[in-house]
């Protein structure tokens, strides 16, 4: 299913929410590139699944604006621009009663081109056998469920894939897998992606840009590679210090 372009540009406007009197994003403006990945990380509570909810439009921002290739994202019936954004969330949210198939093929029934044969064809692109089609999603393990998760964002062919906290349930070994797969399929079809996690290791892995959300502001924008010399000031300095320290401490075991 190869890709005839790249993602779409994604820009924030000085976008806001409050929840009572609590900010939860306070003015963030952001240009997030055609085709590139980025993450969203940073500690629960700091905005960064409320923003990347404002793409797609199940948080309505109270002001500022979300452009996807200069187009407003409020312009148009939030159904119709959700078709053209995949979006795949921590638990999956396949429907117990429906195949894998059916799982899969739902967005494209829902928008009245169901392709049979397309909806097959994408458990071979995230990696699942054929077998799977018939199967139940209570049969599957956790790893397997995201991966027909990401399946279903992926089969009206958007340009944008969004990606809330996408590997946390997993176990390491899978989230690894996954992750993995999930960074090939962004690079196969030019997408545009954009992943919530609070797990800065995974941030500076797959990501050309981590963006460190703290107190609903952009606390840090920077290539992985700058995080790791020391840039982007304490908040981002702060997650970073867990992976290093992390790794410091399973080389001291080796000694």
């Amino acid at each position: 299913m190869p890709a005839l372009s790249s993602g779409p540009t994604v820009v924030f406007e000085q976008v806001g929410k409050r929840y009572g009197d609590a900010a939860a994003i306070d003015g963030v403006s952001l240009s997030i590139a055609g085709g590139t990945f980025v993450a969203l990380v940073g500690a629960s509570g700091s905005g960064k699944s409320t923003l990347l909810k404002t793409v797609n439009r199940l948080v309505t921002p109270d002001h500022g604006r979300v452009l996807l290739d200069g187009c407003d994202v409020a312009g148009e019936p939030a159904p119709a621009l959700r078709r053209r954004i995949g979006y795949v969330f921590q638990d999956v949210g396949l429907f117990p009663h429906l195949s894998v198939a059916e799982n899969i093929a739902l967005p494209l029934r829902l928008a009245g081109t169901p392709d049979a044969a397309r909806a097959a064809a994408m458990l071979d692109l995230v990696g699942l056998p054929p077998t799977v089609a018939t199967r139940m999603p209570a049969e599957l393990s956790g790893g397997q469920r995201q991966r027909v998760g990401v399946a279903r964002a992926l089969v009206t062919r958007p340009g944008l894939l969004l990606m809330d906290e996408p590997f946390g349930a997993l176990d390491p070994v899978t989230r690894e897998s996954l992750a993995g797969a999930v960074k090939r399929l962004h690079d196969e079809l030019a997408l545009t992606t954009i992943m919530v996690t609070h797990d800065m290791t995974e941030a500076l892995l797959l990501a050309e840009r981590a963006i460190v959300m703290a107190g609903g502001q952009v606390a840090a924008d920077e290539p992985p590679a700058a995080l790791l010399r020391g840039e982007g000031g304490s908040a981002a300095q702060a997650l970073v210090a867990v992976p290093r320290g992390q790794a410091a401490r399973l080389a001291a075991l080796s000694t």
